[in-house]
């Protein structure tokens, strides 16, 4: 009787020993606060899955050149965005079903699958010597790697509910962090007899795979992650039956529960709050991948297409210091912030700011030296930052919309949706800068002008979805 005084009856009823989300949900009881290890994990796994996703961008054009398939100079933005999209093509063909197998089978054998896809196919990447190779690579890696998912799910339900914002904010926040330092790694990395003359040596591996070595310390990376998670905590469900008496009681009140489970999830595709989030997510997402090729591949254009002339190097060092903005943003000040104006307010204050900020992007080919270099790292510091304000809180919302044996399958519907529509990112976002650098001299939005404006255009699109009747959130607990 001791331990049913020490704790609530029905908590104690609910508890499995042989569970391993009861375990979690022990734990979670027990600690009052976040544990570091938790973040930490969550961090690492995001990180490794988001690093290969945009680490191509700043060589992708010198790669692209190299395949020597581009006819014209202009024409290498658009093979660069078939590259682009063939990852998001593959996960938007499979991410429904991870996340499937996340419900069924847990989100830690998800977990590990996704990650071990990023240690085969993103080595692969780097050895392409052929534009179609480069394509099927990039494909078969966003197809196999559906951890995304799963890991919004788990970030939900690895915390107490007054966490679980720091949780997913922690998911974009790695998220976000990938897709800034992938492509500092790729600049960094990427070319490396050229830039590193003195331990690379001219005629080596190195310079026969001049791309490779970005994707080796990626999946080197990834391999170690995957090592890690052996030890992840599992926060899926899997009671056994049980003959005792209370607990009996307790699995028929579950079974009634089960069948309303089973009516909410044929009504997936009609619970709106999660429907409407996921959209107003998608189209914010192709705003966003076709910004992240659009930067690198304008920063690296010669002058004469009114480009940056940067060296992959320069870009490198732009998206190292909005990776650090981003990092102490989003674990230092954004659930502080959020807990004021709520996860929607604060996106459409970010959004709003982003529309002059992008719009500045071009004006900048007026500027030189120093000047210019400061002006394009605030700009970009600032999108990259207003981009993951704007995911954490959709992050939020989506989460909170389904209950957790849904987190699977609804985060496998957002991954899916979103991939799908960024595979029109980077494609068109390549094709409109090939075209854009073909009418420089145009009366109204020349050059660059018009891919920035087109940016805002489906930047303006998408907040204006946040509003009411549209997005909708939900009220009732988790």
């Amino acid at each position: 009787m001791e331990d049913f005084v020490d704790q609530p009856l029905l908590k104690k009823q609910y508890y499995h020993e042989n569970c391993p989300g009861c375990k979690v949900d022990q734990a979670k009881e027990l600690e009052k606060d976040v544990t570091f290890r938790n973040l930490f994990n969550i961090w690492i796994v995001v990180l490794c899955s988001t690093l290969p996703i945009a680490s191509l961008f700043p060589y992708l054009y010198f790669m692209v050149k190299d395949f020597h398939i581009a006819e014209t100079e202009e024409d290498i933005s658009s093979y660069a965005g078939y590259v682009g999209s063939a990852y998001m093509l593959g996960r938007a063909l499979t991410s429904i079903l991870w996340g499937m197998v996340a419900d069924r089978y847990g989100r830690k054998p998800a977990v590990i699958a996704g990650i071990i896809s990023v240690v085969i196919f993103n080595t692969l990447f780097g050895l392409c010597k052929s534009f179609w190779m480069a394509v099927l690579m990039r494909f078969a890696l966003g197809g196999l790697n559906g951890l995304l998912g799963p890991m919004k799910a788990y970030s939900s339900e690895i915390f107490r509910e007054e966490y679980q914002a720091l949780g997913l904010s922690t998911v974009a926040a790695a998220w976000g962090v990938g897709l800034v330092f992938g492509p500092a790694l790729g600049g960094y990395l990427a070319q490396p007899v050229q830039k590193y003359p003195n331990i690379f040596l001219k005629g080596s591996f190195w310079d026969k795979f001049p791309y490779s070595l970005p994707s080796f310390i990626i999946s080197a990376m990834a391999l170690v992650v995957a090592i890690s998670c052996i030890w992840l905590p599992e926060t899926l469900h899997n009671h056994k039956v049980s003959t005792n008496k209370i607990e009996s009681l307790v699995n028929e009140t579950n079974e009634a529960d089960k069948n309303k489970m089973i009516q909410k999830d044929e009504s997936l595709l009609r619970n709106w709050p999660l429907m409407s989030s996921i959209i107003v997510y998608c189209v914010f997402g192709i705003h966003d991948i076709a910004f992240t090729e659009i930067f690198s591949l304008w920063t690296v254009s010669p002058r004469r297409l009114d480009g940056l002339n940067f060296e992959t190097n320069d870009v490198g060092n732009i998206l190292v210091a909005s990776g650090i903005v981003i990092i102490i943003f989003q674990l230092g000040i954004y659930q502080s912030v959020q807990k004021i104006c709520g996860p929607i307010v604060l996106a459409r204050i970010a959004g709003v700011l982003s529309i002059p900020v992008l719009q500045s992007f071009p004006f900048m080919t007026m500027l030189s030296g120093f000047t210019l270099y400061i002006s394009t790292c605030s700009a970009a510091i600032l999108t990259n930052l207003f981009i993951e304000i704007i995911c954490t809180g959709l992050f939020i919302l989506q989460n909170k919309a389904v209950d957790q044996h849904q987190r699977g399958v609804a985060n496998g519907i957002c991954i899916t949706t979103m991939s799908a529509c960024k595979v029109i990112g980077p494609t068109a976002g390549g094709a409109i800068l090939t075209w854009s650098q073909k009418r420089m001299h145009a009366s109204f939005l020349p050059g660059p002008h018009v891919v920035f404006f087109g940016l805002n255009v489906v930047e303006g699109i998408a907040l204006l979805l946040t509003f009411k009747p549209f997005l909708t959130e939900r009220k009732s607990p988790l």
